[in-house]
């Protein structure tokens, strides 16, 4: 099916909105990642909790450059993050948590690894075509 010129005109003013979040998100994050920096220089100490709030930042500034650079984003990388906040959440709040509650973020990092590995394994084993290779068939 063929787009009329609103669906066009639509879809590159939905695009144009897209780039400006995408660019707020960027500096949003490049923001978070200097104020968690200048707290870490006052306080003089580094904890694991910092180093972990660090590479969720990192990992949403990887996102966004892959996203930009190929207009396409793995699932993986939201998983990544998801990864890293719940263990983030795990360390900083271990005192507080009951064996239970332990144990159900620890089961969602595994079940999340899998997920992963999932991904993985069917992107290798069935890659993605760009479609033109069943149009020629």
């Amino acid at each position: 099916m063929k787009p009329n010129k609103f669906s066009s005109l639509g879809q590159y003013g939905l695009g144009i909105v897209e780039q400006i979040v995408l660019i707020v998100i960027a500096l949003a994050t490049v923001v978070a990642t200097y104020q968690q920096i200048a707290h870490i220089w006052q306080a003089w100490a580094v904890t694991v909790g910092d180093l972990l709030l660090l590479f969720l930042y990192l990992e949403v500034m990887t996102m966004l450059n892959h996203y930009l650079g190929s207009g396409k984003l793995p699932v993986r990388y939201p998983l990544y993050i998801g990864i890293i906040a719940l263990a983030r959440y795990l360390v900083l709040d271990i005192k507080e948590l009951d064996a239970w509650r332990i144990f159900a973020v620890s089961a969602s990092i595994l079940l999340i690894a899998m997920a992963i590995l999932l991904v993985r394994y069917g992107h290798v084993r069935f890659p993605y075509t760009d479609g033109t290779d069943l149009q020629s068939k």
